[in-house]
């Protein structure tokens, strides 16, 4: 949990861009990691010296300084993450125009020289002082966008559990070695859903997919600890999915708009343990479900849900890091939502970063970010401070300078 107060700081510096600086409570702190040194978040005065004498205030980091200086476009894009599919070139205007935050890998890419390239290409689409997040979703077994000669095959994360957390650690050890070879710094797992025993393999997005490290909340949350682990010590970022859990869910969200409500889990559910470990473990992102969850708040996805993401996720679980979508391009449970509404519905429910499958809609979803931050301040402080937040991942996994 080694990046814990480097990405604490980004919310503290999105807050004073907006607002007058006053002695006041810290802002809450927005990033996940751990704390190695003695900085403090901007505005906040340090501990006096043994002698008594009056600390000062830390010097901003690179993120906070970078904030200070981006347009409002820029700072619109950084909250889109655009996937590309394998083959596919990166269009320009996705990086150049619309300044994404970040590119991940989307169906099997089999060749090394393949992804490099592209993450080579994405480098130098962007600003050098804007770098790009590159990412894949790499979880073993079925989910393995990375083959061939250019990530070594593991087993599925229902092998895996099976066999326990050291057998996870070695695989994701792995998977951390391959993205950090292939220039990737992001890994879109581990699946920190527990499978409902009842359903199994009735579970399409998960247990149907051998995707879930077990049907026991404490053995799923030693795996996913694991896993998060391992990542964190290859300088990969791990991200947590899908919360609170489609372990009971039925129907795959990617594909259908029924069947998709979980009326069992709520605040207090064993089954959120998993999520708990793995932000315990120092994961610095949490994918959001987009499942409906009644005892959460009813009607609502729970990646527009206010409730799943302040109250329960950053409240209870005491989450600070990076809150971002699972795909809201071509999945099937939000295409009755306007493409507008859905990045600004998350920003609304306290989310920061929507996942895009379809690189089309990357124009449409920065203009809908950038109208609705220009509507008063408070929309301004929220989108920057999850821009803050985006920035201070980057400057976590090394990708800022200074």
């Amino acid at each position: 949990m080694r990046r814990r107060h480097l990405l604490a700081l980004a919310p503290a510096a999105a807050l004073a861009a907006c607002t007058p600086q006053e002695p006041s409570d810290p802002a809450d702190g927005t990033g996940e990691g751990s704390s190695d040194g003695g900085g403090t978040s901007a505005g906040e005065p340090t501990e006096p010296s043994d002698g008594g004498s009056t600390g000062t205030t830390a010097p901003p980091s690179a993120a906070e300084r970078l904030l200070e200086g981006l347009t409002p476009r820029e700072i619109a894009g950084q909250l889109v993450l655009v996937g590309i599919a394998a083959g596919a070139e990166i269009p320009p205007e996705v990086l150049q125009e619309h300044h994404a935050g970040g590119i991940f890998l989307l169906q099997v890419w089999e060749s090394a020289e393949q992804v490099e390239q592209a993450a080579r290409t994405a480098r130098e689409l962007s600003s050098a002082a804007l770098p790009p997040l590159l990412a894949v979703d790499q979880e073993g077994g079925q989910v393995r966008m990375l083959r061939g000669d250019a990530a070594r095959s593991t087993a599925s994360a229902e092998e895996l559990g099976a066999q326990g957390p050291d057998a996870v650690a070695e695989a994701y050890t792995s998977i951390g070695e391959d993205l950090a070879a292939r220039g990737l710094q992001l890994a879109l797992s581990p699946v920190a859903d527990v499978v409902d025993p009842d359903l199994g393999d009735a579970n399409a997005p998960v247990g149907g997919l051998d995707r879930g490290f077990g049907t026991d909340p404490e053995q799923v949350a030693e795996c996913v600890a694991a896993a998060v682990e391992a990542l964190d010590a290859q300088g990969i970022g791990a991200t947590l999915k899908h919360f609170p859990g489609l372990g009971r869910v039925a129907e795959n969200t990617d594909f259908s708009a029924e069947g998709i409500e979980d009326p069992t889990t709520g605040p207090d559910d064993p089954f959120l343990d998993s999520f708990r470990a793995g932000i315990d473990a120092g994961a610095q992102l949490v994918m959001m479900s987009s499942a409906i969850y009644p005892r959460i708040e009813p009607d609502v996805p729970a990646m527009f849900s206010s409730a799943a993401i302040e109250e329960l996720l950053r409240g209870g679980l005491g989450f600070e890091g990076l809150v971002v979508t699972d795909d809201i391009g071509a999945a099937k449970a939000v295409a009755d939502v306007s493409v507008p509404e859905r990045a600004t519905r998350l920003l609304e429910a306290g989310g920061d970063a929507v996942l895009t499958a379809d690189p089309t809609l990357t124009g449409q979803l920065v203009d809908a970010i950038e109208e609705w931050a220009g509507r008063g301040e408070e929309q301004e402080r929220r989108v920057r401070e999850s821009a803050g937040r985006m920035l201070a991942l980057k400057e976590s996994l090394g990708l800022l300078e200074g």
